[in-house]
């Protein structure tokens, strides 16, 4: 018996290569026993009413159709010949999904064990052979599948208030600035920030880094720098963005945007903007 349709699968490979010829596979055995069910009818229809020619001839056809679909399922069950749980787990689904996204020009990157894709998070959960994007589980996996499902979120844009979280970074400045003996408006790492935003057990968990860098680039975008009591935000400038301690997320552009540092100052700041406390790369 030959898989028809399953040709142009052949050549596929990874979990979306595996998917199509199950799809393709599965599709060829649904029209297989669409058509035993009408033999079937046929069969029920000639016993009711005494007609024995066509009642033998369709149990001929019956056995002959069922041993088809048999076969026809065997197939579908030996195309999906991959171990899902290891690919995830080896990070060949992640390369799998980063190239997915770069067919179909959707801007992606690695980062930790996050993966990219303004304005969305991605992790994979090998365990539970899922993704989690951002803090949603999701059971569909399918490489293109998902790909879709960024783009439509970048379409729609993020879901992002500006003032709290800048009410909350101005709270967790001014921990740094005193646990380390700072003046105030003095320029402090955005990581220590991150720790103080952290400090109780199981919050660095709950906010991952990649999360709170995104934050920073939502922020930035909303152009909002005022705080609390009249307090302004400076993006540091610093030679930071090329050393360790940087903050990489992914901008609406598709670009790699990195943070370093801020600062906190008196409302009688002119400026809340410093071009070298964040940078845009392009990775293209």
């Amino acid at each position: 018996m030959q898989d028809e349709g399953a040709g142009s699968a052949q050549n596929t490979t990874g979990l979306e290569g595996a998917l199509a010829r199950v799809d393709r596979a599965v599709e060829t055995s649904s029209k297989a026993v669409a058509s035993l069910a009408r033999e079937l009818k046929r069969a029920r229809a000639a016993a009711a009413s005494g007609q024995m020619r066509e009642l033998r001839r369709a149990l001929d056809a019956v056995q002959a159709m069922a041993s088809d679909v048999v076969k026809r399922v065997g197939t579908a069950v030996a195309a999906y010949d991959v171990d899902e749980v290891d690919m995830l787990a080896s990070g060949a689904y992640a390369k799998e999904l980063l190239a997915a996204a770069e067919t179909a020009d959707v801007a992606m990157y690695a980062e930790d064990d996050r993966l990219l894709c303004y304005p969305s998070i991605v992790r994979v959960l090998p365990g539970e052979a899922a993704l989690e994007i951002d803090r949603k589980r999701a059971r569909g996996i399918r490489p293109s599948i998902v790909v879709a499902q960024l783009a439509k979120a970048q379409r729609a844009g993020p879901r992002f208030k500006p003032a709290p979280f800048l009410a909350s970074l101005v709270g967790a400045y001014d921990l740094v600035v005193a646990g380390q003996g700072k003046t105030p408006g003095a320029v402090v790492r955005l990581l220590d920030v991150y720790g103080a935003l952290t400090l109780l057990p199981g919050q660095s968990r709950d906010y991952t880094r990649a999360e709170f860098a995104r934050d920073l680039y939502l922020l930035d975008q909303s152009g909002e720098t005022a705080g609390p009591g009249g307090r302004r935000l400076r993006w540091a400038a610093s030679s930071g963005t090329r050393q360790a301690g940087v903050l990489t997320t992914v901008a609406m552009s598709g670009q790699q945007q990195r943070y370093w540092g801020i600062a906190v100052e008196s409302g009688r700041s002119e400026s809340g903007r410093s071009e070298s406390g964040r940078s845009e790369e392009d990775t293209a």
